[in-house]
């Protein structure tokens, strides 16, 4: 396949909660030990969802450092941009979950307006759900989290950030889970739509760290080949 989505940087994009338990294959309702850290989180709306059905999730990104109306602006900016760029591709993709373009970026634009509102208000009272950081060098302590998922940053961006990045990303994901937990990162696959080349050579890395590694059936059809997801377990400590 010659066709590819074209990106300069990393997009800031909004995703919903349903969306992250179709995509990570995900019990529902979750609440593990820790809670939940959704990394290089962006604009989604799965940490705002989570805490209005009273789970414990935390969402960290290195924009978090910017002004709040420069980061609603951007996120703004890209719901449009992203959307013209589907258009082009739009024969590419599974459009089963969301139904059309259309659909697609009403619900962008759904979550974007429950992460501003929640983003503003953890703000302005100091709850600490939306953390400034970024991979490969994590804000938080050891075995922290139960659940640790990383949305369309990791693998997408393959062209982008070498095999070493990603293998340091990884390492600090598990880092940051807490033992018995797991970390989930989805999809496999480039913005030129296949699997991340370096892949095997990661699982072998994360096995040698003393992990489990599995893939699993993503329940999100919508990018094409996205069809899998890596499921990180960190073994219990003797």
């Amino acid at each position: 396949m010659n066709r590819k989505y074209e990106q300069v940087g990393t997009a800031f994009t909004c995703r919903s909660y349903a969306e992250y338990v179709r995509m990570f294959a995900l019990e529902d309702p979750l609440d593990p030990p820790g809670g939940v850290l959704d990394a290089a989180a962006g604009a989604s709306s799965f940490t705002a969802d989570a805490a209005r059905r009273g789970l414990k999730a935390v969402a960290v990104d290195p924009r978090y450092r910017l002004p709040q109306e420069e980061l609603f602006a951007e996120a703004r900016t890209e719901i449009s941009v992203s959307t013209a760029k589907l258009a082009k591709l739009q024969d590419l993709f599974d459009f089963s979950y969301y139904g059309d373009l259309e659909r697609h970026r009403a619900g962008r634009e759904a979550s974007l307006e429950r992460f501003m509102a929640d983003f503003a208000a953890d703000r302005r009272d100091g709850g600490g759900r939306y953390v400034a950081g970024e991979l490969p060098h994590l804000p938080f302590g050891d075995d922290r989290f139960g659940l640790v998922l990383c949305s369309h940053f990791l693998f997408l961006y393959g062209e982008h950030f070498d095999d070493d990045f990603h293998e340091r990303a990884v390492m600090e994901l598990i880092r940051v889970c807490r033992p018995g937990g797991e970390v989930r990162i989805y999809p496999l696959v480039t913005l030129s739509f296949r699997e991340y080349p370096h892949l095997d050579r990661l699982t072998q890395a994360v096995r040698r760290a003393g992990c489990e590694a599995a893939f699993l059936e993503s329940k999100l059809p919508f990018i094409p080949g996205s069809h899998r997801l890596m499921a990180i377990r960190k073994p219990l400590k003797r």
